[in-house]
């Protein structure tokens, strides 16, 4: 085994046993960390034991124990380690879980490409990894966390899930449930991304806002998606322009306009994923061209619904509600007592994950005695008091307080490439066997 590697490997055993073997304060911690991060996991497929022991090494470099990292307290509980030895446990900090493609698979390591970020990774395995990388192909799926070694090697922390050779339907899908489960390493590589993806949220909600001219507004299901589709349309336009691009123009006028030949065009494209006859298809047409992100459609109860709500924020995205009238209506009606349907509707926002912390907040700004007052009716909790039990209300009922990527964020190029690939797969199939139906959607 590679020396480094087996340094590594020593040192993570002992952080390990550490965590396990500690109580007080840091084995509170442990416990609270893996409860909330095993409720993310309800829908998951994985093998408990394998689930556990990727939820222990995420607390590895994760965990907080008060305001202090596990890895400082470890470190400092270990005074008698080398300086290489502390090095190489501080920069456990850039420790990520991702979904990678496994290459050039040989006998002390491989190399690693991250389907989220497509960023590559040399990693060093031991005897048993060799095992069980041996029945993997080239190609196949693999869902770890590693570790850096050093500034040029990895190794693995966690237990090793192969997924098969997907195909992009099933890889898109995959991707879709890493994000759900492993919210905090979705760009875990790369700040870059995920700083440009929050930034994504913040425009869309200035567009939104400016378009409607407020945060909110209701309107029937259809009219909403018409709206909502004029929005995106204006947001394209937008940025066509300030890329200088004439959307007026044809994809064949602006290659003449830029010098560039059909055969230079087909190559580009095929590195971006778009097939040569579709290509050559829109090079024949003199149609203009909407490069527009992909579209946003209601789900159907909503088109159908007669009034939906669509409230914005810049961090929490959009959120679409078919009763935030009704709720507010209850709150502006001094007879709350005398509002029959008032507990089912509180249960359903409290209880529904729909309903995110921001709406209650929202709620709690405009109309904050009402609330109080409403709260301590259906709740029967005479006591209740929002601004010092607003916060713990919200966590009996599982909402989460941290602000979570949305939706409407930006994808890099090359997921949105797999994603739309995949979607004409599923419809191509779909439309053969003229039964199934497709789905939109991250990873869908």
């Amino acid at each position: 085994m590679d020396t480094n590697l087996k340094t590594a490997k020593e040192l993570h055993s002992q952080l390990i046993d550490f965590v396990l073997d500690a109580e007080g304060d840091l084995a509170v911690s442990l416990e609270a960390f893996s409860a909330e991060q095993l409720a993310n996991f309800s829908q998951s497929q994985s093998q408990a034991g394998v689930l556990q022991e990727m939820v222990l090494n995420m607390f590895l470099t994760e965990g907080m124990v008060g305001d202090k990292k596990l890895v400082d307290i470890f470190l400092e509980s270990h005074p008698d380690l080398s300086p290489e030895q502390s090095d190489i446990v501080n920069g456990w900090e850039r420790s990520f879980a991702g979904l990678f493609a496994a290459n050039k698979i040989s006998d002390d390591g491989c190399f690693l490409r991250n389907w989220l970020t497509d960023k590559q990774y040399l990693v060093k395995i031991d005897e048993k990894e060799q095992q069980q990388l041996k029945r993997a192909k080239e190609g196949e799926i693999l869902l770890a966390r590693i570790v850096p070694i050093n500034d040029s090697s990895w190794m693995f922390s966690s237990p090793i899930t192969l997924m098969g050779r997907l195909g992009k339907p099933k890889l898109a899908v995959a991707i879709g449930n890493f994000k759900n489960n492993y919210k905090n390493n979705l760009y875990g590589d790369a700040p870059e991304l995920l700083e440009e993806a929050w930034l994504s949220v913040e425009k869309y909600h200035q567009n939104f806002v400016e378009f409607f001219d407020s945060d909110e507004v209701t309107l029937p299901g259809y009219q909403l998606e018409q709206k909502l589709s004029e929005l995106q349309e204006q947001v394209q336009e937008s940025r066509l322009a300030a890329a200088g691009i004439d959307s007026s123009k044809s994809l064949k006028e602006m290659a003449q306009d830029a010098d560039v030949s059909d055969e230079e065009m087909t190559g580009v494209a095929e590195e971006m994923g778009v097939e040569s006859k579709v290509l050559s298809q829109v090079l024949d047409s003199n149609k203009s061209v909407k490069m527009v992100t992909p579209k946003v459609e209601l789900p159907t109860h909503l088109k159908k619904a007669e009034a939906v709500t669509v409230l914005s924020f810049p961090r929490w995205g959009q959120i679409f509600l078919t009763n935030y009238t009704q709720f507010k209506n209850l709150l502006a009606d001094n007879n709350i007592e005398e509002q029959t349907n008032s507990a089912k509707l509180v249960q359903e926002y409290l209880e529904s994950p729909e309903i995110k912390a921001c709406i209650w907040q929202r709620l709690s700004e405009e109309y904050p005695q009402q609330l109080e007052k409403l709260l301590q009716q259906v709740l029967n909790r005479p006591d209740f008091n929002l601004e010092t039990d607003y916060v713990d209300l919200l966590k009996e009922f599982n909402k989460n307080l941290n602000v979570e990527l949305p939706e409407i964020a930006s994808v890099p190029l090359h997921l949105h490439n797999l994603f739309q690939e995949a979607l004409s797969e599923v419809k191509g199939k779909s439309s053969k066997k003229g039964k199934i139906k497709s789905k939109g959607g991250f990873g869908s």
